[in-house]
């Protein structure tokens, strides 16, 4: 099979997929076929593609589980009015407590709440879970066996991450909170 050829039925498989698709699931489509692609071919063609769609409205992007297509954040005013309906809008304790997650993880709700000062409402957690952004990771080894909540996948391709790693650190979230010139 040509590079080129290889190219071509990647992008497509990735155009028309509604999810992020893993070098493994692109690999299953070549299952049974005589001239198979080997894995590094795979992922020499998807550098290729990323490369050519440098110039385009829309770049190929790796998140957390697989790679996929999507417009190019600076376009994002014209294209969302493509979309009638409003994104939601999460309230600040969803936020926080998403926050305090993604950071601490593994973490219970009793850690949530102590590092809060306030409960933490069923309605957030079955929010997050729902959004699929956080899962039950675990127990922990307490009276009760409080459950322990972790990120997802889904969170990290919803936020554009790779991996965990891309967080922005939490000194570079204080800088945020300064004006700028101080």
């Amino acid at each position: 099979m040509t590079p080129e050829r290889l190219q071509r039925i990647l992008e497509g498989a990735l155009m028309a997929a509604q999810r992020p698709l893993s070098v493994e699931e692109l690999e299953r489509l070549f299952e049974g076929d005589a001239s198979r692609p080997e894995r590094a071919s795979i992922r020499e063609a998807l550098r290729e593609i990323a490369e050519s769609c440098q110039e385009r409205g829309y770049h190929l992007k790796e998140v957390g589980s697989g790679y996929r297509f999507q417009v190019d954040e600076e376009l994002a005013p014209w294209v969302s009015r493509l979309w009638e309906e409003k994104p939601p809008r999460y309230s600040r304790a969803l936020l926080e407590t998403l926050a305090l997650i993604a950071y601490r993880q593994p973490i219970t709700r009793a850690e949530i709440e102590e590092v809060r000062g306030v409960a933490v409402s069923s309605h957030i957690i079955r929010t997050l879970t729902e959004r699929e952004w956080i899962r039950v990771v675990g127990h922990k080894e307490l009276p009760g066996r409080p459950a322990l909540f972790g990120t997802t996948r889904g969170f990290l391709d919803y936020f554009n991450l790779k991996s965990l790693d891309e967080l922005p650190t939490l000194a570079e979230l204080r800088d945020l909170d300064q004006p700028a010139g101080e």
